[in-house]
């Protein structure tokens, strides 16, 4: 799963930018229709990326030109929201201007995607509740709002190297206390829009904040970061008594007020999980899954996919558990037992069995790493570390996330692993984590799109869920094809628990939004289905009924990469390269499945030729 917030930074910056980040800021046009399409993605560009401080941290972008907007963080109010709306839509009137017949080859490439996209988003600003550019109906959630994002990205993402980054963070800590009122007020007007979270969403989530808010202050990663990393750094100050004065003077009461806001929403919250239930909810979650897996399937269709390709998993689960003695009970019963049949499968639920873990996970990393060269073409630059979710977040985070690394090479990528109780992670499921996670998986597919060097900045910024999240699974197939489980026959059991685990969520995303299934039923499904802990299960189920849609990505996306593959095999015979086939794949950077078909098929037709 990504953790990528994939949006956009002032025109000022663009030169200087380029010459930062070694590669293209703004495309570089052939002729006046690419000049015409270079022109709009500039506007994005300028409109919504290089205004995101967060984003231009991220990418390393906060030096030089771009060092003022270290100190800031985003503007998550509801009147920046609706001037976004207003130059998105300016945007995507000029595109519709542009005659994609005369664009040269590349620009069509770009056209398409970027034309995808602003239609999905422009019906994302009809509705009257969600965050206009990308489908989820809350801003605030368990798994959404800046008390989620803002601690983890001012110590992993804010560099600390002189007096002036610590003051500067210092500042963006002073206006965590504005983001959280902005957000506040947004989570008013989705109430009084209809869109109040179901019950269970707002009770983790308020209860994650009364962990922040019930911790001692002085121990609070937002205090312990600056003044850790500053004495690391042999910067003098009181960095971390400033940072407690602002956490408790503005911070905490800011976050108390949102929390109390959510709360005050519990007593009329619905108990149903689905966006079904919210005004226009139907048209929600079409919208979102057209979106997220970048195709016009139905929620039925949805569904029967799953049921099919669960039932097609489980039969090969089957023959693998026989084969190492399990034949009793259910597919999911047997799977669940692997943990207490063979010796050493849970690492100790402590923080030095949580290291050792980490570690290994680290050493399998490396032995993939070394067979890469033998399937790909281009290599990433950027290294990948493995670390653990932050504790005060554990509880409502996903299993496991991926994060980009700075354009400028002076942050790795980095897969993170949640590690709230390692009875969640069995032995024999962690191999197939890394490959999707990080190597060939996510830290492939976006290192090498933000390191090819002519992609104009929006390009290697903007991503799409079917895309990068069927390459995840893709990863996870190909490291067996490779042989990574030769002699771990447990391993491959858990890369088809992976693959069926991703199924089951086509079949629970569509039960809750589109068959108006109950939270229960869902986790019961998977449960029974995969055989995985109820806890971890349930946080799943919650993650599918905030974000609508973006579960059912994964499966469809693998399938169309797995459909690419055999098709160019199929036509191409003896002239088909597996390199070739993955570097054009993962050339064309994060775009619509329908845009990676016709990049797939010219690759096809020029090997013909």
């Amino acid at each position: 799963m990504l953790d990528r917030r994939r949006f956009l930074l002032t025109t000022a910056a663009g030169a200087g930018l380029a010459a930062t980040t070694g590669g293209a800021v703004f495309a570089q046009a052939a002729n006046g229709a690419d000049a015409a399409l270079t022109t709009v993605m500039d506007g994005i560009t300028r409109d919504h990326l290089l205004s995101s401080p967060e984003l231009l941290t991220m990418l390393g972008m906060d030096k030089g030109p771009g060092a003022a907007m270290k100190s800031r963080l985003d503007d998550r109010s509801l009147a920046k929201q609706a001037a976004d709306k207003t130059k998105f839509l300016a945007s995507m009137t000029a595109l519709k201007g542009i005659d994609r017949e005369a664009l040269s080859p590349r620009f069509k490439v770009y056209h398409d995607t970027v034309e995808f996209f602003g239609e999905t988003a422009v019906q994302g600003y009809d509705f009257p509740y969600g965050g206009g550019l990308f489908p989820s109906p809350y801003t605030v959630s368990q798994l959404g709002g800046a008390y989620q994002s803002t601690p983890d990205f001012l110590d992993s993402q804010h560099s600390i190297e002189t007096a002036e980054d610590a003051e500067a963070y210092l500042s963006r800590l002073s206006a965590l206390a504005t983001v959280f009122d902005q957000e506040t007020e947004r989570v008013k007007a989705e109430f009084a829009a209809g869109a109040v979270p179901p019950d269970f969403v707002i009770q983790r989530a308020t209860g994650q904040m009364q962990t922040i808010l019930g911790a001692d202050p002085a121990g609070l990663t937002l205090v312990t970061s600056v003044a850790r990393r500053a004495a690391e750094k042999g910067l003098p100050g009181a960095w971390g008594e400033r940072a407690l004065a602002i956490v408790n003077g503005s911070v905490l009461p800011a976050l108390a007020r949102q929390r109390d806001t959510l709360a005050a929403g519990l007593p009329t919250a619905s108990h149903d999980a689905g966006c079904w239930r919210l005004p226009d909810g139907d048209a929600y979650y079409n919208y979102g899954l057209k979106f997220y897996t970048t195709s016009s399937l139905t929620g039925q269709e949805i569904h029967d996919m799953g049921l099919q390709q669960v039932a097609e998993l489980s039969a090969r689960a089957d023959v693998l558990l026989r084969a190492q003695g399990l034949t009793q009970g259910t597919v999911g019963e047997r799977i669940a037992s692997i943990a207490s049949h063979v010796p050493g499968q849970v690492y100790p639920n402590t923080d030095a069995a949580k290291e050792q873990l980490l570690a290994d996970l680290n050493a399998q990393m490396s032995t993939v790493m070394a067979r890469m060269p033998e399937y790909f073409g281009r290599l990433p630059n950027a290294a990948c570390d493995i670390r653990r979710v932050p504790k005060e977040i554990e509880v409502g985070a996903p299993g496991g996330y991926y994060q980009s690394p700075s354009l400028d090479g002076s942050r790795p990528g980095a897969y993170y692993i949640n590690l709230r109780d390692t009875a969640e992670w069995p032995k024999f499921t962690l191999p197939t984590l890394t490959y999707h996670e990080a190597v060939p998986g996510h830290h492939f597919q976006i290192a090498l799109q933000q390191e090819k060097t002519e992609t104009p900045l929006l390009l290697k910024v903007l991503g799409f869920s079917a895309y990068t999240e069927g390459w995840g699974l893709y990863a996870e197939q190909l490291a067996d094809e490779i042989g990574m489980y030769e002699n771990d026959p447990w391993g491959r059991i858990g890369s088809i628990q992976s693959l069926m685990f991703r199924a089951a969520r086509l079949v629970v995303d569509s039960g809750l939004h589109y068959k108006r299934w109950s939270r229960e039923q869902g986790i019961r499904y998977m449960v029974e289905t995969l055989g995985d802990q109820e806890s971890s299960i349930t946080t799943e189920v919650e993650r599918y009924a905030v974000w609508p849609g973006q579960a059912s990505s994964y499966k469809v996306g693998h399938t169309t990469w797995v459909r690419l593959r055999e098709q160019a095999k199929a036509t191409l015979g003896d002239r088909f390269d597996i390199k070739g086939f993955h570097d054009t794949g993962l050339d064309a950077g994060g775009v619509p499945l329908t845009v990676l078909e016709r990049v797939i098929g010219d690759w096809v037709a020029s090997r013909r030729g």
